[in-house]
């Protein structure tokens, strides 16, 4: 994290006046301040750092920025170096009883790094850096600050080898942002998600003890995973500070492909019978006929992108499955992979469109393939039918062997004005597209996680399951400092924002 780091929307005015949407900050006082410089290599009180760890790529954090609002800021930014002193502030927060938000590359668009009871902001990225390569075993020790993009370029520049995972984020997340909200990137049906490739963490408790969960072999039978504990666990239950992930030869072939369906949903029965196979291509990104248009200036059709890449022979085996099980469909234009490609790490201009008064905002979910096709069709029919939207469309992003995530895309004009107005539509609008997916058995997120926006969705969801969450967080952090608020779990230092 830096005060530099980009963000949809800059805002305007003097950092020290501006105001705090949630203005719930807990204050930390000087004796705390002491004791964390005593054990940090930095803690800044700068309002520039302040406010940059106060916001994230949220879109309504944009519509905030844009009338000088920021969502919430803490009293200081702890910049540590290594994990014993992760380990120390926290120690420190937690005989204060200060709240402490983990914060990084600042990329998430749920408000996960918002510190919305201010206390500390806890800067990541200063844990940089591959630790050690096991090239015999294909595993890799990296630190929880390490941007993606530096990640890639060393295994491959130095290594001949590849993580495998691509989120659209890739140049502003960190390794451990990855892990703590169980995050995906585009070769996901290739190489998994990050939560398939992480096999043990080093994480810092709330009360000041390192542990480290798995990663000594390959398959074990010595209880829970408590590695995967902490994955998705969005910083609530301990501060992931070194992770061992599997990686992959870095690959020598590629191949591309692209069909267009009729509807939507015979493309996604072409996928699931593309996975029941077997075949796994990197890439298998199903548009509906609207983003096919807007996307690949591809009329009356429901686009389907293919990229494959690893060993030619696998890869001709998994390209001959998915021309089979797509010979009813059109061929198109080889080349639109490589504009996906091209294209595929641009955001949506948000602070624009959020000047001309318009909210959009993108919804991943995940579901059986079964119950894809009617959570497509109903949340696209339900984001229409809120009051306001001008636009609702979806792709199918990533894909299982069991079921595969939807992305929906909406934007729409409010009919009350002002961030109150907005607020509202959005909140609509996410309902719509929730209820869809609940409805049918789906996931209320895939990848982008829980954090503040979907907070409100997450006991319902888990139904008695909640329970056992909320109990482990507070076996693992009794007096509540790890991310409050987050999770949907219940925080000791108030309410927090319910949409």
């Amino acid at each position: 994290m830096s005060p530099t780091q980009p963000l949809p929307a800059p805002l305007t005015g003097e950092a020290a006046a501006r105001r705090s949407r949630f203005d719930m900050e807990i204050p930390v006082d000087d004796a705390v301040m002491a004791r964390l410089s005593a054990v940090c290599h930095e803690v800044v009180t700068a309002d520039d750092w302040r406010v940059a760890a106060g916001r994230d790529w949220w879109p309504l954090s944009t519509v905030w920025a844009v009338e000088g609002t920021v969502p919430a800021l803490p009293s200081a930014v702890a910049r540590p170096t290594d994990a014993t002193q992760v380990a120390a502030v926290l120690e420190v927060c937690d005989a204060a009883g200060v709240p402490v938000t983990p914060v990084a590359g600042t990329s998430g668009v749920c408000g996960g790094s918002i510190p919305i009871f201010g206390g500390i902001s806890l800067d990541l990225t200063g844990l940089d850096g591959i630790v050690d390569v096991d090239d015999a075993s294909l595993l890799v020790d990296v630190r929880a600050g390490t941007f993606g993009d530096a990640f890639e370029d060393a295994l491959t520049s130095e290594h001949g080898l590849t993580a495998g995972h691509w989120p659209q984020s890739i140049a502003l997340s960190t390794v451990g942002g990855w892990i703590a909200c169980r995050g995906a990137g585009q070769y996901s049906t290739r190489y998994g998600k990050i939560e398939d490739m992480v096999v043990g963490l080093e994480v810092a408790l709330a009360d000041g003890r390192l542990i480290r969960t798995g990663g000594t072999a390959p398959r074990a039978a010595t209880g829970p995973d408590l590695t995967q504990l902490f994955v998705g666990s969005e910083g609530t239950l301990g501060v992931i500070t070194e992770a061992r992930l599997r990686v992959h030869p870095a690959p020598p072939a590629q191949r591309r492909a692209a069909f267009g369906f009729p509807r939507f949903r015979d493309g996604l029965d072409a996928c699931r019978r593309i996975l029941r196979r077997g075949a796994t291509p990197a890439v298998l990104r199903l548009y509906d006929s609207t983003e096919s248009t807007r996307s690949f200036q591809v009329d009356d059709v429901s686009a389907l992108i293919v990229i494959d890449e690893g060993d030619p022979a696998l890869i001709d085996a998994v390209m001959g499955v998915v021309g089979k099980e797509c010979e009813a469909a059109v061929a198109l234009d080889p080349g639109l992979p490589g504009r996906w490609l091209d294209h595929r790490n641009e955001v949506p201009p948000i602070e624009s469109l959020v000047r001309a008064g318009i909210v959009a905002d993108t919804v991943e979910i995940a579901g059986s393939w079964k119950a894809l096709p009617r959570i497509y069709e109903s949340a696209v029919e339900a984001l229409m039918a809120v009051a306001g939207t001008i636009a609702a469309s979806a792709h199918q992003s990533h894909a299982y062997i069991d079921g595969g995530c939807l992305y929906f895309t909406f934007a729409g004009r409010p009919p009350d004005g002002g961030h109150s107005g907005a607020e509202a539509y959005y909140r609509r609008a996410f309902d719509a597209v929730m209820t869809a997916t609940t409805d049918a058995g789906g996931a209320v997120s895939h990848h982008h996680g829980i954090g503040l926006n979907r907070a409100r969705y997450m006991r319902d969801y888990l139904g008695p399951a909640f329970a056992v969450l909320a109990a482990t967080k507070r076996a693992l952090d009794p007096r509540g400092i790890l991310n409050p608020g987050k999770l949907g779990l219940p925080s000791s230092f108030g309410e927090a924002w319910e949409g």
